[in-house]
């Protein structure tokens, strides 16, 4: 079953319920897990493997700027691991949060480190959640859940 993508199975609209949601993870096999868990509830996934490549993917790269500014506006969610080499969730989160154009983006920060000051830091910052790894299936429904605003 694998090899389709979500997208596939969308071919005559465009977003219904669909959300499109940019998973950010160094570690392949957390970025399968985030990417598996997201499409098993319907979510459209596009994956970075670091913060700069996420920044670029949503025209904040430094020379990119035109070419991606489609996608700005066709991310609903971006969810990040904290703990990255080159740049760290938490500054993408800011980065994010003081652009005009992303900063009404929900982000979601994801750890394997259950740090209060660490949490607390990322929630002041603007951050939706903070969700602990390895991601279950069951965070992942209250993340959509979340994201279209249902209540549980």
């Amino acid at each position: 079953m694998d090899g389709g993508s979500v997208e596939d199975a969308m071919v005559g609209g465009g977003y219904t319920d669909e959300p499109h949601v940019l998973a950010v993870d160094d570690n392949l096999i957390d970025r399968k897990l985030v990417e598996r868990l997201l499409k098993n509830s319907s979510c459209k996934v596009t994956t970075a493997e670091n913060g700069l490549r996420a920044l670029e993917y949503l025209g904040l790269g430094d020379e990119k700027r035109t070419a991606l500014e489609d996608n700005v506006s066709k991310v609903n969610l971006i969810i990040t691991d904290y703990c990255m080499p080159g740049m760290t969730g938490y500054e993408l989160l800011k980065k994010i949060k003081e652009s005009s154009s992303l900063k009404e983006i929900p982000v979601v920060i994801m750890s394997s480190e259950n740090i209060p000051t660490r949490i607390n830091k990322c929630l002041e910052e603007g951050a939706q959640m903070f969700m602990l790894k390895p991601l279950k299936q069951s965070d992942v429904a209250k993340l959509r859940c979340n994201l279209m605003n249902c209540r549980s």
